[in-house]
Formats: structure tokens, sequence, C-alpha cells
């Protein structure tokens, strides 16, 4: 009779323990080593970190999340490239409507003037509509075609102190944001990439001025928690010539996978999103994010582009290594960027067909021969290849995935 009540006992006992709940991810990617390949083998080696957040709606379509990752550490520095130009897109829009109480708006023309070398001053955008450059414009681009200089100029609107102070404002405490990108941003260094122009807003794009920025400098620079081996590999080129030494990366950007996903989340899903982290945009301002975030090249009539930027130029996840068309009704609402050897992609993906939806951040870096700025890199043999399979091992997996509730996803159902 004793052993009898103790056996009773033990199971309830342990039906009232947490159970540790399921790493979907790991387990996907080790029923599914052979097809990812070689970073799934030796995720260290190719410094591997992966997010992949579960979306569940109740009755009321409310979104709960459940994340699962693989080899996330946020003390393992890889270099972000044009991931940055999400938070600069996000953060100029809430600028914007901050100024003057909602005043000026994405929509109205700007000029840039230069003080200093190397600024360069900008006031024609030949691949605007009307031939004038927007807040809107420049966010359109990055998000299109990743463009460089559009993120420098909304990097030089933000001005590098009052960026990095919101950023810590909501909470983003692993990203930190101190220098301009690409062949337009090469000639800054630390220091002057701490000046940023002044920036001269007028309705008709004409002598009627609606806001005036000056030129501003950052006298604080933004401080982050030490980060392990922020010198890498064995040598970088410089004007042609191989330096044999590790490349510091200490002055580089930073954007840890972590704060990726969660930028994207809040802007994706605001109503959940904690007030802190919030954005202060306006509907329309959603509405046109959720647009350009998820438009193919070939969608845009402003700017116009040609063959060359396919479907798949800047979505890495499930097509990444093709060049084909991808569905319509498969939208994916991202940011990628890839330098140095380092391929990153932070995603909403939505099948508005299947009524499936879920994020996936991951970051990957293939530079064999340790050699930086060589232009030598695994992009095409293992990079592409590896996250395009990624994100269909997921997607597959999302599309059988049990749901109480199918997600209403008319709000991703937009006229392009």
């Amino acid at each position: 009779m004793k052993n009898i009540f103790f056996l009773i006992f033990s199971i309830l006992f342990s039906s009232c323990q947490p159970t540790e709940e399921k790493n979907i991810l790991q387990q996907l990617i080790s029923e599914n080593k052979k097809e990812l390949g070689a970073p799934a083998n030796n995720p260290k080696k190719f410094e591997l970190q992966i997010l992949y957040t579960q979306i569940d709606r109740n009755y009321n379509n409310t979104p709960t999340f459940t994340t699962h990752e693989f080899n996330v550490d946020k003390n393992q520095y890889f270099y972000p490239a044009s991931t940055v130009k999400m938070p600069a897109a996000f953060f100029a829009l809430e600028k914007l409507n901050r100024i003057k109480g909602g005043f000026l708006n994405k929509y109205i023309p700007f000029r840039v003037d230069s003080t200093r070398a190397p600024q360069t001053p900008f006031a024609i955008d030949t691949t605007a509509q009307m031939g004038l450059p927007t807040m809107a414009h420049m966010v359109k681009k990055v998000f299109l075609v990743s463009d460089n200089d559009a993120h420098n100029r909304m990097y030089e609107f933000l001005g590098q102190e009052y960026f990095n102070e919101e950023l810590r404002k909501k909470k983003f405490e692993n990203t930190k944001i101190i220098h301009r990108i690409g062949p337009s941003g090469f000639p800054f260094d630390y220091e002057t990439n701490k000046y940023t122009n002044p920036f001269i807003f007028s309705p008709s794009g004409g002598d009627t001025i609606s806001y005036s920025q000056p030129e501003a400098y950052a006298t604080n620079p933004p401080e982050l928690p030490p980060m392990e081996k922020l010198t890498k590999g064995k040598g970088y080129i410089v004007d042609g010539e191989l330096i044999n030494e590790p490349k510091d990366f200490s002055r580089k950007n930073r954007f840890s996978i972590e704060d990726m996903s969660a930028m994207l989340q809040a802007i994706i899903f605001p109503e959940v999103t904690p007030e802190y982290q919030q954005f202060d945009l306006t509907k329309d301002d959603y509405q046109f994010l959720y647009k350009v975030m998820s438009m193919r090249p070939r969608e845009s009539k402003f700017p116009k582009y040609t063959k060359e930027e396919y479907d798949s130029y800047v979505k890495f996840f499930i097509y990444g290594d093709k060049k084909e068309r991808i569905p319509d009704h498969i939208r994916t609402f991202n940011k990628v960027g890839w330098a140095y050897g380092y391929l990153t992609d932070v995603s909403y993906i939505v099948d508005l067909k299947k009524e499936i939806e879920f994020f996936l951040t991951a970051t990957i870096s293939v530079n064999k021969n340790q050699i930086f700025n060589d232009d030598n890199y695994e992009y095409e043999t293992i990079g592409l290849p590896f996250l395009s399979r990624l994100g269909k091992v997921v997607y597959d997996y999302e599309v059988q995935r049990e749901r109480a509730v199918k997600p209403d996803l008319s709000k991703f159902k937009i006229e392009y």
C-alpha cells in the first residue's frame, strides 16, 4: 500500500514540476545538418548566431512570442554592415515627427550642406520622382537595395550623439552606430564621423525654410560593455598593401542580433511592444515601412531598378542563393548586411497564402583566408546557400506547425 501511495505521489509531484522548454531551433539544425552544410557542423568557426521567434495569436489576433537561440553570444563581435541602416531609418522617421510638434514629415524635401572635409553637399536626387531628396526616399532606397549614400544622409540628419542616446533610451544596449558606411563613408575616420552635416528642409526645395539643423559634433562617444575578440583575422588590405596583423574592429559599428530582432519586432508589432521601446511613428509611417521593407526592386518606379537588382538581392532567407522571382504571397520585411566576410539578415517572414509568420535573424562569417578587404569571401559558395537553406528549414517547419488560431495578416497585404 505504501508503495502504491509513493508511486501516485511521485507521479503527481513530477507532473507539477516545470519542464525544460524544447529548443526547436537546435533540433531543426541538428536534423538538417547535411542540408545546411559546414556552418551547421562547425558554428564557432563560422561565428554563426541565430534567433528564431515563433508567433502565436489568440482569438483577438494578439501575438505572443517564443524565441529559440542557436550559438547566440552578445559578447561575440561581428561586423553588422548594412543592418545598421534599419535603425537609421526608424530613428530618422521618429526624429522628423519630434521636430516642431510634427510639422515636418518624411515627404518634405531637404538639402545637405557641408562645413568641412570630407563632408559633401547633397541637394539633387535624380532617382526621386521630383528630383529632390526626401527622408521617405532615403528610407525606401536603404530597404530596396541597401543604398549606402541614403543611409549616410540619415546618419548625418540624426547626428552620432543623438542616434546613440536614442538607442540607449530604448534599451538597445548592445548597439552603437558611430560611422558612415560604404564607398562614400570611407573618407571619414573615427574623428570626422563625429561631425555631421547641416540640414535644411524646404517644402518646395527652394528658399523657403521649414527647418534648419546646424552641424553637430558628438562630444560623448557611446560606451558599451567590453567584448571579446575585437581584433580579427590574420591581415587586411589597405591601398593595395597587405598588413600582416589582425584587423581592429573596436572603432566599428556594433549591433547585436538580439537588438536587431527586438527592434524589428517593435516595428512589426508596436501594439505589444513595451512603451520604452516603441517608436514615435505615425500610422502612415508604419504603413510606409511595411511597404518599402517588403517591396521587390522590380516593383519600384522611383527609383527604377534593372534586372541586376533581382528579387532576392537583399532577401537572404529561403531565396538568397537564387535569382528567380519570389512568389508574391511570400513577403520578407527585413534588412540585410554584407561586408568583411559577414552576412547578416534580420527578418519577419509571412506567407499570406498559407497564413504563417515568424521572425528569423542570423549572422555568419565566411572569410576562409582570414584576410579582410581582399574581396575573397565565400558569400556565394557558403554564406548565401546556408542562409537560404536555414530560412527554408524554418519555413517548412512553420508550415506544418500547429496553431490554435490562424493569424490575421491583412495589414501585410500591401499594394505595391
